[in-house]
């Protein structure tokens, strides 16, 4: 039935996802936030660096998002490829939190820069199809998140990275990218374009004189003279790099199999994003890396969740046609209705629900009670009418709203089940992947105050609101 709490298969089937213990233990050195693109990576690696830097970690989070939301909310005007130290962080124990944007043609330069001679780096930064590859090439961005990864975790310089991964169609791009340009790298097209340097001597052209013409003459009237030219002086000139892009990624990728590494799996309570939450933990686990749990993100609820759907649109078609009227249209109905629950204040947190979800916590039913609605507050208007004659138009806009009310909660109540129905699938799939809710906001989280409210939630049990 819509509206009831999930029994077994849900939640209470599965472990719970505490983040403070893996904040604390300094053996953690690297968390990762993966998972398809927008289900709130950013703002969870954000709020993470945040929490983690005020519990006494030097941390630095590094984002691969181009929207600049994490500089916005962490209040620095533009994020760029060096860290930048974040104001306004109540660290104790020396905590302090850093943040940076992925650059990755620059990152791409300053591989180049530090592993090839002055005149040799300089030919391949001026080279036209370098300048392509290193701007746009498939995979490059992933790529370069690795190699800053790798970058940071040699450095030494913090003690927890904090990596948000690219906002990628598949959530897998990021571990593949390493395998995908290293099998460029190698491929035959590319070592076929290195053979001439690597023969050498006039035997050896001549050798290849005849292939590499025919060759040339084909690609060069499908890719063009210029860019055929162009892709040879890169591959000559980067001929001593191509190892070591190899030796990095592999030590890269070990670095993410290693004990110290816990992988963060965010996802929204939708059908897509927890296919792909799936299918990533199933390549993690075939990986041999680290998975630590699924956080769900934007999550609803409802502060009257005992007012099933049904009894909410029931109670509202009874006051549209005017069935529980009996001196006035909606005098009397209108009392009817907020008597349909054994908790009048059911009818005036719905309203409330629809701007501050919850999945049905007590702490979510507390500010919504607190708060009265138009609904509640229109129940003592009826008794005074009793008393002072009546008013139909105004006993009239009362029934409209208060069955507006009902059907917006029937609604959210509808939301709320199929989220449920969602999430259990995947529990059930994956009962050992421990799981915790955080709560959809009413707004876009914009600064420290913000990501400090999502930080809380995720270290709430069950993400409680």
């Amino acid at each position: 039935m819509e509206g009831t709490a999930a029994g077994a298969g849900g939640l209470d089937a599965v472990p719970a996802l505490e983040i403070d213990p893996i904040l604390d233990d300094r053996g953690t050195r690297i968390i990762v936030c993966c998972g398809s693109g927008g289900v709130g990576k950013t703002t969870t690696a954000a709020a993470l660096g945040v929490r983690a830097a005020e519990r006494g970690r030097r941390v630095v989070v590094l984002t691969i998002d181009p929207a600049r939301r994490l500089a916005q909310s962490m209040g620095i005007d533009a994020l760029d490829n060096t860290p930048r130290k974040v104001d306004g962080i109540k660290g104790s124990d020396g905590g302090e939190l850093h943040a940076m944007m992925l650059d990755m043609k620059r990152t791409f330069d300053e591989i180049v820069e530090a592993h090839a001679d002055p005149a040799r780096a300089r030919a391949i930064l001026e080279n036209p199809f370098y300048q392509s590859l290193s701007a746009g090439f498939a995979g490059t961005q992933e790529y370069m998140a690795m190699e800053k990864l790798g970058q940071l975790r040699a450095r030494d310089e913090w003690d927890l990275i904090i990596v948000d991964t690219p906002p990628s169609r598949s959530a897998l791009d990021f571990l593949d990218a390493p395998k995908r340009l290293g099998s460029f790298l190698d491929g035959k097209f590319i070592k076929l374009l290195m053979a001439p340097a690597k023969v050498g001597g006039r035997a050896g052209m001549k050798f290849l004189n005849v292939g590499m013409s025919m060759m040339s003459g084909t690609l060069g009237k499908l890719l063009g003279g210029q860019f055929l030219g162009d892709v040879q002086t890169f591959v000559a000139a980067m001929d001593t790099m191509f190892g070591g892009f190899r030796t990095r990624a592999d030590a890269t990728y070990r670095l993410l199999q290693a004990p110290g590494t816990a992988f963060l799996v965010v996802a929204a309570p939708e059908r897509d994003a927890l296919r792909e939450a799936a299918y990533f933990v199933e390549r993690l686990a075939a990986e041999g890396m680290p998975l630590a749990g699924l956080v769900l993100n934007r999550v609803h609820g409802s502060g009257a969740a005992g007012l099933s759907a049904e009894r909410a649109r029931a109670a509202a078609e009874n006051l549209e046609e005017g069935r529980m009227g009996d001196r006035g249209p909606g005098k009397t109905g209108l009392r009817g209705v907020l008597a349909t629950s054994s908790e009048p204040s059911h009818h005036a947190t719905a309203a409330d629900s629809s701007a501050r979800p919850s999945a049905a916590r007590p702490s979510a039913a507390r500010p919504s009670a607190a708060r009265p609605s138009a609904a509640s507050e229109a129940a003592p208007t009826a008794d005074v009418t009793e008393e002072h004659g009546t008013d139909p138009d105004t006993d009239q806009d009362l029934a409209r709203l208060t069955a507006g009310l009902l059907r917006l909660h029937a609604e959210r109540m509808r939301v709320l089940a199929r989220e449920q129905r969602t999430r259990d699938r995947f529990t059930a799939l994956h009962p050992e992947v421990a799981v915790t809710e955080v709560a959809a906001l009413p707004g876009d989280v914009h600064d420290l105050a913000g990501l400090r409210a999502i930080g809380e939630r995720l270290s709430s049990p069950r993400g409680g609101s």
